[in-house]
């Protein structure tokens, strides 16, 4: 893609959080690792335990949203299934424990993220949109110390084509100047491009496996970007 730099008026940025500003799913892929690790079947092989937990997850975000109670739940379930011994209140506790130490990490910020934001913050209005469970993702942007360069945080349960038109009525944003920055081509860039609004795509080498897809094309007026790091959004804006 050739080299596009943003014009210098004052635009919206709506910017993702988890795997865009601070890591996150990492975490998951250590629980994921050691809960295969403990289970250690043997007729399944970690893959295949693996693919049944993707589908045990895409079930559990339909009934219980995003999250880590919601990823409890998909650990405990894929057991059920997978396991040849049954599910004691001990093996519960100690499945549910996976999912419960991701919340003892400290928040990472990814590298260049608070110049960046400053930069971009003194330039256009950003608002933070993320999605998953109210009380972890405020917790997440509390601990994160970046709330201060943002206009507003919005926390929604789904990111879809309906929720980004949802979020340009309630700011009331002008589309053609109105951009989303995130790591998801699922949620970040092509529901967001389906909505009229412009997006930029910065790729994380862990994104969670549910949340790829190809990105799509921008169908104009609608622009897209691709850059390398959130650092390099500083060339466009």
């Amino acid at each position: 893609m050739p080299e596009q730099t943003v014009s210098n008026g004052s635009q919206t940025l709506l910017i993702d959080a988890d795997d865009t500003l601070w890591e996150n799913n990492i975490y998951f892929e250590r629980a994921i690792a050691n809960f295969i690790s403990f289970l250690n079947h043997h007729e399944y092989s970690p893959e295949e335990v693996r693919e049944v937990l993707n589908n045990v997850e895409r079930e559990c975000i339909v009934s219980h949203g995003y999250g880590l109670h919601s990823f409890a739940h998909a650990l405990v379930q894929t057991f059920e299934r997978v396991a040849v011994e049954p599910l004691t209140p001990a093996l519960h506790e100690t499945i549910s424990g996976f999912a419960h130490t991701i919340a003892e990490h400290p928040v990472e910020i990814l590298r260049g993220v608070p110049e960046t934001l400053q930069y971009l913050s003194q330039r256009h209005h950003l608002i933070m949109l993320t999605k998953g469970a109210m009380a972890e993702q405020s917790g997440k942007v509390e601990r994160s110390g970046l709330k201060e360069y943002f206009v507003a945080i919005e926390i929604v349960a789904e990111k879809d084509e309906s929720t980004y038109r949802s979020v340009v009525s309630k700011y009331d944003l002008a589309t053609d100047s109105t951009w989303m920055i995130g790591n998801s081509p699922k949620s970040d860039i092509n529901p967001a491009l389906a909505a009229g609004l412009n997006a930029v795509f910065v790729p994380h080498d862990n994104t969670w496996i549910l949340e790829h897809d190809e990105v799509a094309e921008a169908q104009p007026p609608s622009r897209l970007l691709v850059v390398d790091s959130f650092a390099a959004l500083q060339q466009h804006f």
